[in-house]
């Protein structure tokens, strides 16, 4: 759950230190008092977008930290042991820099990370469910993918997404041989053609620098014979040679450090450059009886050289680069000549096409329970959310099996009794959709592992009994989960667990926010003000005191 939240220099917010409890918190105030900002700042905390405006007048950075207990999460200690941030004491500490330019820098656990680390842990720990995202149930994506969630068939629904697009690929590569089975014959005969060629040069680009070095030694050899014998004359012949000198001097300074020890060191040098010279005598000897002019291998290196090169020019590219060229013309033969044969191409597409069938039943069987399931409980929540008689289906259309699956699916609603199920797109009016978005939000939160939920400002619509009931759903939500709501109805505070108030103030002439965490008669005179107003009486202190008496 969200422990800490540390804000500096977001929008009207210069400095606070806010600690969250447990269970059902909610954060009241005036319109513009700064409620939604606490939320837009721990969203980018989570990894959320940064824009430019963020940051306070007169500042150069925003800076957000969110402390999260480490939940029990196999997936997320396993990613951040990946990642090399491991957690710190049972804390996810996340960081947000902001400029005022609207650039930005992320640590988790005091670590630099990417924004898409910061959103991938955000992921796992918390979840904002904005005031209009009941705007997204109608589109068919969104009730598909909240569906599979409930089910827990995510790990099958891109199962079927794989296996359609790797039919998909067969089916392209059956149509395109079909379509150019003439210009495809044309460019295998060239390729095979071609590749006899340069298979009979038998070249690899490791000969390309053997074949350089021995000409370069070949052609170079008179003068590499002539320094050869010079050198061996001065290391090895007559009085005066190198190593009959050193050898000389050495048994010359070993006897004179036989009377002082001093000379030591130079009897070590002088004994160790005789060795060495000696070593390079007889390595070059060895090479001298190797070399030898030979006019007709010369010849015959230059003839492979000049073959290569004419291959290598011929086709238009460094002769080292022929064998890679060859391996791509492999590759675009054998393609070729799969596409060459239809019986081949069709066993592959109708095996692709029966693995898709399998995956997309795989999912169909996860899908009917759980929209079966899904559809009575949406159903009896909407008798209490003022829809007496109304009813709630996740429809499963069956289809072709596609990228999503083997059917279509569709929310219904009949908003009354008596009424035809039709899509909520088309029946559901602003306030039936916002109740009923809000119930599918508040049912479906369950299925998430995420321990902090958090609804901003998604009771917009509502009010009186329905509006109790909606806090009486988010109070049992936070038996469960750490649960977060910005709230202008009075009956969803008073069910709520904390309650803070959010208010602008002034101080140097700037209009500042501040949180302001509420006791019990501090929560009776703030819910006296969200029922009353302006003029807050005995009466309506009364009523609050006696809103919270009822949680």
């Amino acid at each position: 759950m969200l422990r800490r939240l540390t804000i500096r220099d977001f929008v009207i917010v210069d400095r606070l230190e806010l600690d969250f409890a447990a269970g059902f918190g909610a954060l009241t105030g005036e319109t513009g008092a700064g409620k939604s900002i606490l939320l837009d700042a721990l969203g980018l905390a989570l990894g959320g977008r940064a824009e430019t405006g963020v940051v306070r007048t007169g500042q150069e950075r925003a800076d957000i930290t969110a402390e999260f207990d480490l939940p029990e999460l196999e997936g997320l200690s396993a990613w951040l042991a990946d990642e090399a941030l491991d957690a710190n004491e049972g804390l996810v500490i996340l960081r947000r820099v902001v400029d005022a330019g609207g650039r930005s820098r992320a640590w988790i656990n005091g670590t630099s990370v990417t924004l898409a680390q910061l959103r991938t842990a955000g992921e796992w720990l918390a979840d904002i469910h904005g005031q209009h995202a009941h705007h997204a149930l109608l589109r068919a994506e969104a009730q598909r993918e909240l569906l599979d969630a409930h089910a827990g068939a995510r790990a099958a629904a891109l199962e079927v997404a794989r296996c359609h697009r790797e039919w998909q690929a067969l089916v392209t590569l059956r149509r395109e041989a079909e379509a150019d089975s003439a210009s495809s014959a044309r460019e295998r005969e060239l390729l095979a053609w071609q590749l006899r060629e340069l298979e009979g040069l038998s070249f690899d680009a490791g000969e390309w620098d053997e074949l350089n070095a021995e000409h370069s030694r070949l052609a170079h050899a008179a003068g590499l014979m002539e320094g050869a014998d010079e050198t061996l004359a001065a290391l090895g012949e007559g009085d005066h040679a190198v190593c009959s000198v050193l050898r000389h001097l050495d048994s010359r300074v070993a006897s004179l450090a036989d009377i002082d020890a001093g000379l030591a060191d130079v009897r070590e040098l002088l004994s160790a450059a005789a060795i060495q010279a000696d070593e390079a005598l007889h390595a070059l000897r060895r090479y001298r009886d190797r070399l030898d002019l030979d006019p007709q291998r010369l010849a015959e290196v230059e003839h492979r050289i000049s073959t290569v090169m004419d291959a290598a020019r011929k086709y238009r590219v460094a002769p080292d680069e022929l064998p890679e060229l060859m391996g791509r013309w492999r590759e675009r033969l054998a393609t070729l000549e799969a596409r060459s044969d239809p019986a081949r191409l069709e066993k592959a597409e109708g095996e692709a096409r029966l693995r898709l069938e399998r995956a997309a039943e795989n999912l169909s069987a996860l899908r009917r329970p759980a929209a079966l399931a899904l559809s009575t409980e949406i159903t009896d929540a909407m008798q209490t959310l003022a829809m007496v008689g109304g009813r709630f289906e996740v429809a499963l259309e069956p289809c072709p099996p596609a990228a999503h699956g083997a059917e279509v699916v569709e929310f219904r609603v009949a908003a009354n009794p008596g009424q035809t199920l039709r899509s909520l797109a088309k029946v559901a009016s602003g306030g039936e959709l916002s109740r009923i978005g809000l119930a599918i939000q508040v049912l479906t939160s369950r299925d998430s592992a995420t321990p902090t939920l958090i609804f901003d400002e998604v009771d917009v619509g509502i009010g009186g009994r329905v509006a109790e009931i909606v806090g009486k759903l988010l109070a049992r939500l936070g038996r469960e989960r750490q649960v977060l709501c910005v709230t202008h109805l009075p009956q969803v505070a008073a069910c709520a667990d904390w309650q803070w108030r959010i208010a602008k103030t002034e101080r140097g002439g700037q209009t500042l926010s501040e949180v302001t965490p509420l006791g019990r008669e501090e929560r009776v005179e703030e819910i006296a003000r969200m029922l009353g107003g302006v003029n807050i009486t005995a009466t309506t202190r009364e009523h609050a005191a006696e809103m919270l008496g009822q949680r």
